[in-house]
């Protein structure tokens, strides 16, 4: 439990069985606050609502009061989250949903808290529903070009042509979709990226922040989450691989710099030489009363998930306009303490910033880059991982003794898209063995027909809505594109079939997709015209190598080292469609064939 639900009037009861086993027994509905460290209208909400005596005694006598903290408890999230944090939730005994809102002041809080109580009073369980995402198989359908150019088509309808960016409302990065658009509509991700660094970038401390609520990249909210950041190093650093534009790599390269000093910590990691990134710097200021965002409920079908991203679920939050640490001068700031740190090692966020790092040293031989990367890799592979089943998070360093859940899908595609680029980028082939346990575990234990479709989201189990399979598309993307990886990488068709599997699984629905979800285009289009493979008979780190680590395409994959009586020693081989071309032997060379073969 966080220092500040702590502080507030509400006997919270930790996420877990014996909370609604103690609401069945009492018959009482549960009221979940899924929250966050890094969330201002989290903590005002304890401040203000939840340690008002009288809200807290009406919630202490008619509720099961559980608190999730949203990063640690990711399945509760994406199955209760009601459009942004905090989300005010409440369920029956048994987790089905009531009705829920988002940030709620005192005012509402109380009205919510009497209009669920007479609900329950009066209508009991049959005032319960299922989110659609839960009762519902995702739509399979044949995987095809068309969901490429489907999605490429939404570039240009979202694109907004004056301040950057896909959409009217609020702006967020959207790191995987400017990597999509590198390739598709390059002007328009080079524009958001530049609107990125001037709005979102700290110029003082470094980092990025996570978004802004205006469409002109205004209210900006301030904090800095390590997934955030990874997936910026990596979008900056393709940027770089196409234009050579230092406009690109700075930003990267401070960022970097931040990760490895901000969010780096290693004191109390499993050795000297071992650490992972922490998982987010909170924003550092006390958010004024919101405009909005009351005591809305969910609707007929609602959770605030089905059709909505991850990323524009959290657009609800808000944050203050007044003054914080962020509005100080720089002087000012040097004497103020920076916003907190937390400092537990998720294993998805790190998998990511291992990546991220990895591909920028890949440009740059930055060999800080390198090292950091490396150091959180041993670190997950040897503390995260067992036997291919990953563990959630390690909290060592926090004040909480939560245990973590392990086996969730997110942790496993990040941690395996960063084995497979280690193992391009080092040739170290134990990364390639790592990744292929980790992928394994996935196929055995994650996929819901055992052989083909769609993966869920973590074990099919757990209190409240645990035990109901997610099927996630943007996960799915994500281990999709990283088996497409991982099957040029071994030559092994199973991973290339799983991931047709799991791209197939929702290909109906493509025409209804949205720029969030670019990631799942790119995964479509990798399987459906197989990426630019450059085999180099070398080790990595010589001259051919490292020129096929910066052929302009990131979406081709690299094999350093390959052996075999075909290939020449000292030689590099540029596959496209299938077919090898000739031996090179210089970065020169192997430069006009990549042309040639793919104009």
């Amino acid at each position: 439990m966080n220092e500040s639900a702590e502080e507030t009037k509400v006997e919270w009861r930790e996420w877990g069985e014996a909370a609604f086993e103690e609401a069945r027994e009492t018959d009482r509905p549960v009221l979940l606050s899924l929250s966050a460290t890094w969330c201002s209208w989290c903590h005002e909400m304890d401040r203000e609502a939840y340690s008002n005596p009288m809200v807290a005694a009406n919630v202490n006598d008619s509720f099961v009061p559980v608190r999730v903290d949203i990063d640690r408890q990711p399945r509760v999230r994406e199955r209760y989250n009601m459009g942004g944090f905090p989300s005010t939730v409440f369920t029956t005994p048994d987790g089905d949903l009531l009705t829920g809102a988002t940030y709620l002041d005192v005012d509402a809080t109380r009205q919510v808290v009497q209009r669920v109580r007479d609900l329950w009073t009066h209508k009991g369980e049959d005032a319960a529903r299922i989110p659609r995402s839960l009762r519902e198989d995702p739509p399979a359908g044949e995987l095809s070009p068309e969901i490429e150019r489907l999605i490429a088509g939404q570039l240009g309808d979202k694109f907004d042509d004056q301040f950057g960016g896909w959409g009217d409302s609020e702006k967020f990065p959207l790191p995987r979709t400017v990597e999509f658009a590198l390739k598709r509509e390059r002007e328009q991700a080079l524009a958001t990226l530049q609107a990125v660094t001037q709005y979102l970038y700290d110029d003082y401390d470094g980092g990025f922040f996570r978004f802004a609520e205006g469409r002109d990249w205004t209210d900006v909210h301030h904090e800095k989450l390590l997934s955030t950041n990874a997936a910026l190093v990596r979008a900056f650093a393709n940027a770089y691989l196409y234009t050579g534009d230092d406009d690109y790599r700075d930003p990267a390269e401070r960022t970097v710099e931040y990760l490895t000093t901000t969010l780096w910590n290693s004191a109390e990691r499993s050795s000297a030489d071992g650490g992972a990134f922490a998982g987010s710097q909170a924003p550092g200021d006390s958010p004024d009363v919101p405009d909005s965002g009351g005591d809305g409920g969910i609707g007929e079908d609602g959770d605030g998930t089905d059709e909505t991203s991850a990323e524009e679920a959290h657009a609800a939050d808000s944050e203050s306009d007044g003054p914080d640490y962020y509005a100080l001068e720089p002087s000012d700031r040097e004497a103020a303490d920076a916003p907190a740190v937390d400092p537990t090692a998720f294993a998805d966020s790190n998998a990511m910033a291992a990546d991220a790092l990895l591909t920028y040293h890949a440009y740059t031989d930055d060999e800080r880059a390198r090292t950091y990367a490396e150091r959180a890799l041993d670190y997950l592979t040897s503390e995260l991982v067992d036997d291919g089943e990953v563990t959630h998070f390690d909290a060592t360093g926090s004040d909480s003794s939560e245990r973590s859940e392990s086996g969730l899908l997110a942790d496993h595609a990040h941690l395996l898209s960063a084995l497979t680029t280690a193992r391009q980028v080092t040739g170290d082939e134990t990364y390639l063995d790592a990744a292929r346990d980790v992928a394994d575990y996935a196929l055995d234990e994650l996929r819901e027909d055992g052989e083909s479709g769609a993966f869920v989201d973590g074990p099919r189990e757990g209190p409240g809505l645990l035990d109901r399979p997610l099927r996630p598309l943007d996960h799915n993307a994500e281990i999709a594109d990283a088996l497409v990886d991982l099957a040029i990488l071994t030559g092994e068709d199973r991973y290339r079939e799983a991931a047709e599997g799991a791209v197939a699984a929702f290909a109906d629905a493509a025409d209804r997709f949205g720029v969030q979800v670019a990631a799942y285009a790119t995964a479509a289009a990798r399987l459906c015209r197989d990426p630019l493979v450059v085999e180099v008979t070398d080790d990595a780190g010589s001259d051919l190598h490292r020129a096929a680590m910066r052929v302009a395409d990131h979406e081709k994959v690299v094999i350093p080292g390959v052996e075999g009586e075909e290939y020449e020693r000292g030689s590099a081989y540029v596959v496209v469609d299938g077919e090898r071309s000739d031996p090179v032997t210089t970065p020169e060379e192997l430069s006009e064939t990549v042309a040639e073969l793919t104009e």
